[in-house]
């Protein structure tokens, strides 16, 4: 298409005309530790005008960003908290003003991530994007604490589920006691306030006290820890070990397999 086939007078939506706007990236940086960013996320953290990013790529990987471009538009329980809605609403003002923009987040941007949420945005006002899948902390964090997810001798599925639902919810969405049913891993992603609700939860429904649990906290981070337990003593753990967020919990067998590899894992 030409330049001139778009008028960009011409009625057709508050943002004009595509080919003024500039462009979004939804990109995910990993668990944190920079050489697990794609080559491509690499590449368009250099190219790019200005990058918005939460709290959980890592200060490895914030390091990495000249100061001048980046935006701090992060949530964290109990802390400082950008509203979405401001979120949504600067990367569309970037957009329209010709940048281009890289919207940073941990992990994958639509795992947990509100990636669903700023695509429909963007698609409503007009705005270009892109999304950059990243290596989701969900998987990451438990394998490099020597956790697979699933495991032929014990479990083949896994369930990702939340720790921090939005807070306007009437009631949770998740269902523990279908999840204990199951029978498979269960990932929990921001769920170290939590913690005391669902795996007291897990027990009501039926999960053995013995199930092996384990915490990983700043997984890839170079300040990584990791605490193991069981469903019936992992709060008392999480607090004698001090757990605080960003972590990931792992409920299941495969929790427990940790200890039978541990001594050979490198960066445990």
């Amino acid at each position: 298409m030409s330049d001139d086939a778009v008028d960009p007078d011409a009625e057709g939506g508050a943002t004009g005309s595509a080919d003024a706007a500039g462009k979004v990236y939804l990109v995910g940086s990993g668990p944190g530790d920079p050489d697990l960013l794609t080559v491509k996320a690499r590449r368009l953290l250099e190219e790019a005008d200005v990058v918005l990013h939460d709290k959980l790529p890592g200060p490895e990987i914030l390091d990495l960003i000249p100061e001048a471009k980046r935006e701090d538009v992060g949530k964290r329980a109990g802390g400082e908290w950008t509203p979405q809605e401001y979120t949504n609403a600067r990367l569309v003002e970037l957009a329209e003003a010709g940048e281009t923009v890289v919207r940073l987040k941990g992990g994958d941007p639509t795992v947990f991530g509100r990636g669903g949420e700023e695509m429909v945005h963007l698609a409503e006002h007009g705005i270009p994007f892109e999304v950059v899948p990243g290596i989701t902390s969900a998987i990451a964090g438990p394998e490099v604490a020597g956790i697979p997810v699933t495991h032929r001798d014990h479990v083949s599925s896994v369930s990702f589920v939340t720790g921090h639902e939005d807070p306007t919810k009437e009631e949770s969405a998740v269902d523990w006691a279908a999840l204990a049913a199951t029978g498979g891993t269960i990932v929990v992603l921001m769920g170290v306030g939590k913690l005391p609700d669902y795996t007291a939860a897990l027990r009501a429904a039926g999960m053995a006290p013995d199930t092996p649990v384990a915490l990983v906290e700043r997984a890839t981070w170079p300040d990584q820890r990791v605490a193991t337990g069981t469903l019936e003593t992992i709060v008392d753990v999480r607090d004698s070990e001090g757990i605080e967020p960003p972590a990931i919990t792992v409920i299941g067998d495969v929790a427990g397999q940790r200890e039978r590899v541990v001594e050979f894992l490198e960066g445990a």
